[in-house]
């Protein structure tokens, strides 16, 4: 299981403060598939700009690093692959916020994100498709194959309740196919 501080530093905030979220990258994959260590958590964030101010309040800087209004502000307005950290200053636990933008994948999934209970908090996660789809994505740019251990034990332990049908057509609309396919095979 992901370490519950990473929860309690970075999600408890963001649902007190009624900010749109979803947990996804490996913090998603354990809670989908099998248990290994992070030490980070990777959330995609809807945030306009009147909730910039609010990040700050949030995340205050006392007890965080928050890049300037100024950064938060650019990143939320590129349509696609925004990106700023957040850091805790007593734990060194790391979140990486990634503005939803005008990204088709990003806005699909905040609408498919599910609220599940871990425990003590409530925490809207990213459906399981775009975990996986994400993944085939960083393992094609970086080839890590971390990323693909991940999706071989997501398929194993949430096969249930992932719908190839989307998967499949989410992987062709970012031409993921190739990466996909050669994962189903390996798990087979």
């Amino acid at each position: 299981m992901p370490e519950a501080s990473l929860i309690s530093i970075f999600v408890k905030p963001l649902n007190q403060a009624n900010i749109e979220y979803m947990v996804t990258g490996s913090v998603a994959s354990i809670l989908y598939g099998e248990p290994r260590m992070t030490h980070d958590i990777d959330l995609v964030i809807n945030l306009s700009k009147d909730d910039v101010s609010r990040l700050s309040n949030v995340f205050p800087e006392d007890q965080f690093y928050c890049p300037p209004a100024e950064v938060v502000l650019s990143e939320i307005s590129r349509e696609a692959r925004g990106h700023f950290n957040l850091i805790h200053h007593k734990t060194g636990l790391k979140a990486d916020l990634y503005p939803v933008g005008k990204d088709p994948l990003h806005q699909w999934a905040m609408g498919q994100r599910r609220m599940i209970e871990f425990d003590t908090d409530s925490i809207c996660l990213a459906p399981p498709e775009y975990v996986i789809i994400r993944k085939l994505d960083y393992y094609r740019e970086g080839g890590s194959e971390k990323h693909l251990t991940d999706i071989k034990k997501m398929l194993e332990y949430s096969a249930d309740i992932v719908d190839m049908s989307i998967l499949k057509e989410k992987a062709a609309l970012l031409s993921l196919q190739e990466q996909l396919n050669d994962v189903l095979i390996a798990g087979h």
